[in-house]
C-alpha cells in the first residue's frame, strides 16, 4: 500500500464525520473556480469581439464565365 493510499484511507473517517451528507455545498473553492470560468469566457468573447471588428470582408465578383452554368444537361456519370 502507498503512502497516499494511506493518508486517503486515514482521512476518510475524518471527513465522515465532519460533512453532514444533506448540506455539503461547494463553498469557496468552487466559486473560485466559477469566477475564473467566467472570467475566461469574458476574456474570449471580449477578445473574439475585437477580432471581427477588425475583419474586412468583400466577396469578389465572380468570373464573366462561372455564371453560364449547364443547368439544362443530364447528370455525367
Amino acid at each position: 500500500m502507498s503512502a497516499m493510499q494511506a493518508a486517503v484511507t486515514q482521512l476518510v473517517p475524518l471527513a465522515a464525520d465532519t460533512f453532514d451528507k444533506n448540506k455539503v455545498t461547494p463553498g469557496l473553492l468552487g466559486f473560485i473556480v466559477f469566477a475564473a470560468l467566467a472570467l475566461g469566457v469574458w476574456g474570449l468573447m471580449k477578445s473574439m469581439s475585437k477580432h471581427m471588428g477588425r475583419v474586412d470582408f468583400e466577396e469578389a465578383p465572380e468570373p464573366a464565365g462561372a455564371t453560364a452554368a449547364p443547368a439544362a444537361d443530364g447528370p455525367k456519370a
